[in-house]
């Protein structure tokens, strides 16, 4: 059980038998009354926010989220498939699960699945996958007055902007947070 201090951003609670997560949370203290805390929570099964109010009597139950280190297989239309690393158990997860997660998952790159009584509720990614380019136009000589970016595709879809030096083929680091690109491979 937590106590509302313990409300922090990142703090997945059980609220109305949903698994929440602490989005903003902010410590309230009353002139004659007792200090509260005012959240933000998202609900992680359908992404609905909403704000509720903490009492230092309240108790809030902790989300039983379990989490299983997962390889990622194929994706087959809108299911993506993978296998437990430990069990060799293969799940297939539908695309509103995956959500933004399926523009860094490359074949056989690691994911770790998070649970809620026993049903797979999302994704999380790395903060930074590698993805060969499969389509980059060729770079302007002269034009590196500025940091001079170019757009490319990776291996699955996502639009990425690269410096001129990147060609097809190439490896790059990308940002799985923003979408960014890092470093080319070495």
């Amino acid at each position: 059980m937590y106590g509302h201090t313990d409300l922090k951003k990142g703090v997945v609670i059980e609220l109305e038998n949903a698994p929440y997560q602490v989005v903003e949370s902010s410590h309230m203290a009353m002139g004659r009354g007792g200090a509260v805390m005012r959240t933000k929570l998202k609900n992680l099964l359908n992404g609905s926010v909403l704000e509720r109010t903490f009492r230092p009597a309240d108790k809030i139950k902790r989300a039983d989220i379990s989490k299983v280190n997962m390889q990622f297989l194929y994706r087959d239309g809108d299911s993506f498939h993978f296998m437990d690393q430990v069990t060799y158990e293969q799940i297939a997860l539908s695309k509103t699960i995956v959500s933004e997660a399926a523009d860094y998952l490359a074949e056989d790159s690691k994911a770790i699945i998070n649970y809620f009584n026993a049903k797979p509720i999302g994704i999380e990614l790395p903060n930074a996958v590698y993805l060969k380019v499969t389509k980059a136009d060729p770079g302007a000589k002269g034009d590196t007055a500025n940091q001079a970016l170019k757009p490319s595709r990776v291996e699955t879809g996502l639009s990425v902007m690269v410096p001129l030096f990147i060609n097809e083929g190439d490896v790059v680091k990308v940002d799985t947070r923003s979408g960014a690109y890092l470093e080319r491979q070495k």
